[in-house]
């Protein structure tokens, strides 16, 4: 008897799965509610408190009533916020820039030049004039709304990088943190600090998910809020160098960025340059209207050994507010270490030291280093993957406190005790 052998197996042809349906609109609405919804409520929520708080000690001290409406005064308590530097903004919503290098009559101390709206960068005022042109909005009421806008905006950023480092708890807490961080009394007022923050978390999470040309626009687009982007502009260089170098990556993408970067700000420096009749009109200005400018860090250190001993006598002090910058700068080194200690992607570490160094080693009201130092938000990595092992009633605790006390360190102090 004869056993036939099985010819080879066949296995019939599996049937077509179709592709899962596109989500509708109404159900991608909800996944970004679901995802998005927990930032903007901690951060809204945490930055009211705070807000609520500086609101209460502007009324109850009653001093800006006394003050000019352009130097931290007005009529109600919330026009201190477009006052001081936020004024300069509204003028340029206004009015636009006339760049000009004029001299003060007979002055031969610091302040030699008067002050001209061309040391403030551009990007934000053409936003503000564009709300009120679309809304009706004055240029305080544009300006507020820029602000508060971008500030989601940047949470929106500091969460999606953290949370690539340390987790989605982690992320709402470096959110929590970015609401009541020294110097984040400016996120909600006339200034440029929460719009350049959110183009800049956007760019390092372009550049950590290597989107390179959206990290090289980003940069190209921040260039245009503050000078500080060339610190981006140097991170998004290594990054990209890194990149090719360790992954293999081509060179195009990368090195398009690069190009793309920088040239925000270089056009509107050389703007400001070409209009002025000198090349260095922007830094001339900056030094003879302002008394800021690049000393390699003497006047910092003379901040820094005088007010540990109860001294008051350098350039531009400030006491009350002038603590609270020791304080702040004291504490940038201690959390770049333990950012490091994260191994966190380059474009992190470069942007937060090369930050920090600029700041440190121009001369400049020092009391607003916190306000300066507000875009380092890798430094609250760190802090937030530490604390995000806290349980929520804890953090609520911690962060709740914080937010309270973020009405005076971050607002009163910052727009009341000093000058912004």
């Amino acid at each position: 008897m004869t056993t036939a052998q099985a010819g080879p197996a066949t296995s019939a042809p599996l049937p077509r799965v179709p592709p899962p349906p596109a989500p509708s609109p109404r159900e991608r609405l909800r996944r970004a509610a679901a995802h998005c919804g927990p930032v903007l409520a901690v951060y809204g929520v945490l930055k009211l408190v705070g807000f609520a708080v500086f609101m209460f000690l502007l009324d109850s001290a009653g001093d800006f009533r006394e003050k000019h409406p352009r130097f931290g005064g007005g009529a109600h308590t919330w026009d201190v916020l477009g006052s001081w530097d936020g004024w300069w903004y509204q003028q340029i919503a206004l009015h636009g820039y006339d760049p000009a290098l004029e001299p003060v009559p007979g002055a031969t101390g610091l302040i030699t030049l008067k002050g001209n709206s061309a040391a403030f960068f551009p990007l934000y005022p053409a936003l503000m004039r564009m709300v009120s042109e679309v809304t009706g909005l004055g240029p305080y009421g544009a300006g507020m709304t820029v602000s508060v806008a971008f500030s989601f905006v940047a949470a929106l950023g500091i969460h999606a990088v953290t949370t690539r480092l340390g987790g989605h708890r982690a992320g709402l807490v470096a959110v929590g943190l970015w609401a009541v961080w020294p110097g984040s009394g400016a996120e909600w007022a006339v200034y440029s600090e929460s719009l350049y923050t959110a183009l800049a978390a956007w760019a390092c999470w372009a550049v950590m998910t290597r989107h390179w040309l959206t990290a090289g626009a980003l940069t190209f687009t921040a260039g245009l809020a503050r000078p500080t982007a060339v610190t981006l502009v140097a991170a998004l260089a290594v990054a990209g160098l890194l990149a090719v170098r360790r992954r293999g990556e081509g060179l195009g993408r990368p090195l398009a960025a690069v190009v793309i970067a920088p040239l925000g700000m270089a056009g509107y420096l050389g703007w400001v340059g070409h209009r002025m009749g000198d090349w260095g009109g922007y830094n001339k200005l900056q030094d003879g209207a302002w008394g800021h400018r690049f000393d390699y860090g003497r006047h910092s250190f003379d901040v820094l050994t005088s007010v540990p001993v109860g001294h008051f006598d350098y350039l531009f002090a400030m006491p009350m507010e002038d603590v609270i910058g020791v304080g702040v700068v004291l504490l940038v080194p201690v959390l770049t270490v333990l950012l490091v200690r994260l191994r966190p992607p380059a474009v992190l570490v470069v942007y937060t030291v090369l930050s920090y160094l600029m700041v440190m080693a121009t001369q400049q009201y020092f009391g607003n280093v916190s306000r300066y130092l507000l875009p380092l938000f890798p430094l609250f990595v760190p802090l937030a993957v530490a604390m995000s092992r806290l349980g929520w009633p804890s953090l609520a605790a911690v962060l709740g406190t914080a937010a309270m006390a973020s009405g005076s360190y971050a607002g009163y102090v910052l727009f009341e005790l000093g000058v912004p």
